[in-house]
């Protein structure tokens, strides 16, 4: 090997080949020789509600499960509506400003999308 293959999906240099098939350690992703870093960044691209619909930045979402706030005794209460969310890659999908608690990081699991 002359260069060092990297993860598509998390960017990990510890990436390896295995009888075809390129495996990532660090994030358990596996993909063929035939799929381009591009692919792997459209795929991820689509972020989904709880319901499989798909979200966009500007949405309004309603949280479906009372959220423990880390670090603090508040909780997100079921039936939160979360106006004009930006959505951002990483370990949570959502920014956005809840009212009554202030500017927090969701999972799209926890909402789904409300029709306007």
């Amino acid at each position: 090997m002359s260069d060092t293959i990297h993860c598509v999906k998390c960017q990990s240099p510890y990436a390896y080949e295995d009888r075809g098939i390129f495996i990532c350690p660090e994030c358990a992703h596996e993909w063929s020789g035939a799929e381009t870093q591009d692919e792997a960044v459209m795929e991820e691209a689509v972020v989904r509600d709880a319901n499989g619909t798909v979200l966009s930045d500007g949405d309004t979402v309603l949280v479906i499960k009372d959220l423990k706030i880390k670090g603090s005794s508040s909780v997100v209460k079921v039936g939160t509506k979360v106006k004009n969310i930006r959505l951002v890659h990483g370990d949570h999908d959502i920014d956005c400003k809840i009212p009554g608690v202030g500017q927090m990081g969701l999972k799209s699991e926890f909402v789904r999308k409300v029709a306007e």
